[in-house]
């Protein structure tokens, strides 16, 4: 190598992996000056060996001399530590692949994709969507496999909420409770890759809700403890702690204890009204002050409190916009505490409303909950609002769409 060229294998390596000379000589814990040696035409022999580890690992190469070094006579190559393997359907996190690595650029376009899978979800058909999620999680995969440093991590959580979107779906609109729980395990595996315990929280959050619909209420609250850990250590918003409240008082509603939950979404109400931070994640677009209020409306009659949770809920339902799938569940539940006040005609108007919503925004859980409403006026099935209440229940859309989801 003469005086008047560079080690360009070095400089693309780190251009690649989404550092610059500073950020990663603060990687390596070195001075600036150090890293713009290693890319001079003599970049000497980094002495130390973990030294040299960690080069190979930021910059995704299997030994030093891909990154324009020459070793020293009878110097190793030491080798990274590769953590996972293989990609599959619903992969493991890959492990890097040594050769040429793809451009920054690829974390953006990746993560834009994800973006918009996130929006999609709010009006598609979530049947329609998640085959596309699924497939974007496989690019991610590969993807991962051919980045490293800071575009690895990027790519990294754009995959895990890849993985949180398909698990969603998976649990809350195909209904597949155990297919979730595995997709949301490989979610938390990529948000590990990416060190975001935000993210890992969210994650272990949605993964109480397998145990806790099904009524195991001490895996509910484990995993709710791990949730609050990392939570913790990612310096969680307001926001995202009252949103992990709500989580686990539906899961103790599920079990049994509507009494706990509405502790649990009291203390939510005190987290959202003192949150100030701004610095609640983007990804998470699920919940707000109005979500909260549905939650409580709907344990609130679960513990038999009709009046308030009549109130809770026509509070909610008069802010939701005519677009938002929620008004399905709203309406659901408002017709679930008519039907429980012995009221069959106000109980099917609202029912009626739902399934009138579900033609326009489908959402398995407000088909459940009108479901429901219709079991619970069992002793008015002579009655003329519920026949017609069956009869729109029972139509070729309503059945089809029930039958696929």
């Amino acid at each position: 190598m003469s005086q008047t060229q560079r080690n360009t294998a070095f400089k693309a390596a780190r251009t690649a992996a989404g550092y610059t000379q500073k950020s990663l000589a603060a990687e390596l814990g070195v001075d600036p000056r150090q890293v713009g040696r290693w890319e001079s035409a003599n970049p000497g022999w980094p002495k130390h060996h973990d030294q040299r580890i960690r080069l190979m690992k930021l910059l995704g190469q299997k030994d030093m001399s891909s990154l324009g070094f020459t070793p020293p006579y009878g110097a190793e190559y030491p080798q990274p530590t590769q953590r996972s393997a293989g990609v599959t359907t619903r992969a493991t996190v890959p492990r890097q692949r040594p050769a040429a690595l793809q451009p920054t650029t690829v974390a953006d376009d990746f993560g834009a994709v994800t973006r918009s899978h996130r929006r999609l979800y709010w009006t598609l058909n979530p049947s329609d969507l998640h085959p596309a999620v699924l497939s974007h999680a496989i690019l991610g995969c590969a993807l991962l496999a051919d980045t490293a440093g800071r575009t690895r991590a990027t790519v990294a959580s754009a995959l895990a909420e890849t993985y949180l979107l398909a698990g969603r779906i998976e649990f809350f609109d195909l209904r597949d409770p155990a297919q979730a729980d595995k997709t949301l395990g490989r979610a938390l595996q990529a948000a590990g890759e990416a060190e975001d315990a935000l993210l890992a929280s969210a994650i272990l959050a949605h993964m109480a809700f397998v145990p806790g619909w099904a009524g195991n209420r001490e895996a509910a609250i484990d995993r709710m403890r791990a949730a609050r850990t990392y939570a913790r250590r990612g310096d969680a918003s307001g926001t995202l702690s009252a949103w992990l409240n709500a989580v686990e008082a539906e899961c103790e509603t599920r079990c049994g204890h509507p009494r706990t939950a509405l502790h649990l979404i009291g203390q939510a109400e005190d987290m959202l009204a003192a949150d100030a931070s701004p610095s609640t994640p983007e990804w998470m677009d699920w919940f707000n002050p109005l979500r909260l209020a549905a939650f409580k409306g709907n344990t609130q009659l679960v513990a038999g409190h009709l009046p308030q949770a009549r109130e809770s809920l026509l509070a909610v339902l008069e802010q939701l916009p005519e677009t938002e799938k929620q008004r399905t569940v709203v309406l659901g539940d408002l017709a679930m505490v008519e039907a429980a006040d012995d009221r069959p005609e106000e109980a099917c108007a609202y029912a009626s409303q739902a399934l009138s919503q579900l033609e326009a925004t489908w959402y398995m859980t407000g088909v459940e909950r009108v479901r429901k409403v219709h079991k619970a006026l069992a002793a008015h099935q002579h009655k003329q609002c519920v026949i017609e209440l069956e009869d729109q229940l029972y139509g070729w859309a309503t059945t089809v769409s029930a039958l696929a989801g």
